[in-house]
């Protein structure tokens, strides 16, 4: 049986950017990475229900950047700025130090073509017990509408309460895991409902990246050829000659 890499990480560098940019020694290292996860599992505990994409950090100094991707800017902002001071705040309280904190919001374009969105969507819908595959069904439809070219869904877990539990996928289009310029969206996330915890994991497929092709493509861009006519032979009845 293959096994199975990350989207994300396999395409670093290629096709995605990293969601921690800074550079620390061995020593601060494990310390450093050790506050990045709290700065994530704060702002995806606070905010819950702002539709975070993702979280990204940089580190100037004695400062840290954050970019949140989220699909309700306004919830996060709030009115008047007091949502982000609320959570700048909160942060420097769960980092315990005095180092500056910025906090910049940036709005998800595609609500229905991010994978983690998707796969939270479906997380809430079936923790208020609708059909998975109903479920599913609608997340496909949703994110079609929204211009990608291919997606995977799989499901795990006691489906609609059943006895022993399985592992169902469904998949539109083209999901090329194998390509490395192929720019691939991955999540995953976890279900609490009522028979047991259910895996969901989302792959979205949005189009091939190839730096520099349509700058290259351009002039060197070659008129299509016209089919040409095949002309047509008349041949001869000789069979009756000799």
């Amino acid at each position: 049986m293959g096994q199975k890499i990350h989207p994300i990480g396999f395409r670093l560098g290629i096709t995605q950017e990293h969601r921690s940019r800074w550079f620390a020694d061995a020593r601060n290292y494990p310390e450093l990475l050790q506050e990045d996860y709290k700065i994530r599992k704060y702002v995806r505990k606070t905010l819950n229900n702002a539709g975070i994409s993702s979280v990204k950090i940089e580190r100037k100094a004695d400062q840290i950047d954050l970019e949140v991707q989220t699909a309700r800017p306004g919830v996060v902002v709030g009115r008047g700025g007091a949502g982000i001071e609320t959570l700048r705040v909160g942060l420097q309280q769960q980092l315990g130090s005095n180092r500056q904190i910025r906090i910049n919001v940036v709005e998800v374009q595609r609500v229905d073509a991010d994978a983690t969105l998707i796969a939270e969507y479906i997380a809430q819908q079936l923790e208020r017990r609708v059909s998975f595959r109903r479920v599913v069904r609608q997340a496909i439809t949703r994110a079609q509408k929204a211009g990608i070219q291919g997606i995977k869904i799989q499901v795990s877990g006691r489906l609609n309460g059943a006895e022993i539990a399985r592992t169902e996928w469904t998949r539109e289009g083209r999901v090329p895991l194998h390509t490395l310029r192929a720019d691939i969206d991955y999540s995953y996330c976890t279900a609490q409902t009522i028979y047991g915890i259910l895996g969901i994991k989302v792959w979205v497929f949005k189009g091939e990246i190839i730096p520099g092709q349509e700058q290259e493509a351009a002039p060197n861009a070659a008129p299509p050829r016209t089919k040409q006519k095949r002309r047509r032979q008349n041949f001869e009845d000789r069979s009756n000659e000799g």
